[in-house]
């Protein structure tokens, strides 16, 4: 296959479709690898359509772009541990449907986020993801400058809320509360290969600016979780099985639609390891 892949973008801010590349070709060519990890970063999220749904060679695709993070609270693909389940049933739905960041409660956060559909709804499941860089380009000088000076808390426990507080939610997490107390980064991040400065904040996981009073930190972390989100900032995704979505965890946010209960809805996800935002 050709090197030069062809991107057609899927909306202003972020997001591309890519149509002349595979999870095959890109384990297997050096070449094809950094072409596409070129578009990741030029579009924020990237899409490819109707891929094989092996997991294993889904696995080995993901291993391209570093070394894979473990999430303490999903499980795994039995013959490909690298891989998570993200799952919804009618007995089980899925209770996330909030914008964030992955796993922004670690002191290094994933740098790559990969999301496969396995099992898609016939009808609602989409996703959306928000350029994180965009909307810190848009805001005022004035409200730039304030940002670029402050760090934000991010806490497991805060993202996970729902799940603690189901019978044996406390115990089944214990560790991960143990390995991950609340830990603050820079509101505003800048990008380790493209020096963009990115909006560092969601809605999911952080919960106070501690610079400012509890009524401040609340009113400009209720701005920014609106700002970042806002339309002209986002991409939205219509998945079919075999979809892979790849977006870049450090400057892109996402969120999951649960409009299709009680319908099933199962995906493979692998995140891979960062650094500590600066």
């Amino acid at each position: 296959m050709s090197e030069q892949l062809r991107a057609t973008p899927a909306a202003a801010a972020l997001g591309a479709f890519i149509e002349n590349t595979s999870l095959l070709n890109v384990v297997e060519s050096d070449a094809a690898y950094h072409a596409l990890r070129q578009k990741i970063l030029q579009y924020g999220v990237v899409f490819i359509r109707e891929q094989d749904q092996d997991a294993a060679l889904y696995g080995a695709f993901a291993e391209r772009f570093g070394l894979v993070l473990d999430h303490p609270a999903y499980a795994t693909v039995p013959d490909a541990p690298n891989v998570q389940i993200l799952e919804s049933t009618p007995a089980n739905p899925s209770k996330i449907e909030v914008w964030h960041s992955d796993m922004t409660f670690m002191s290094e956060p994933p740098s790559f986020t990969l999301l496969q559909g396995q099992i898609i709804p016939s009808v609602g499941g989409d996703t959306l993801w928000a350029c994180a860089a965009a909307s810190y380009a848009n805001l005022s000088d004035p409200l730039q400058r304030l940002c670029d000076g402050l760090t934000a808390v991010h806490d497991f426990r805060h993202g996970f809320r729902e799940s603690l507080a189901e019978p044996g939610g406390s115990e089944r997490l214990a560790d991960a509360i143990a390995e991950n107390p609340p830990i603050e980064h820079p509101l505003v991040r800048t990008h380790p290969e493209s020096g963009a400065k990115s909006l560092y904040v969601n809605a999911l996981f952080t919960t106070r600016i501690p610079q400012l009073t509890h009524k401040e930190s609340e009113a400009l972390l209720s701005f920014l979780f609106r700002h970042i989100v806002t339309e002209e900032h986002t991409v939205r995704l219509q998945w079919q099985p075999g979809t892979v979505a790849i977006w870049d965890n450090r400057s892109v946010q996402h969120k999951p639609v649960n409009d299709f209960h009680p319908q099933h809805r199962r995906m493979h996800r692998v995140t891979i390891c960062g650094d500590r935002p600066a």
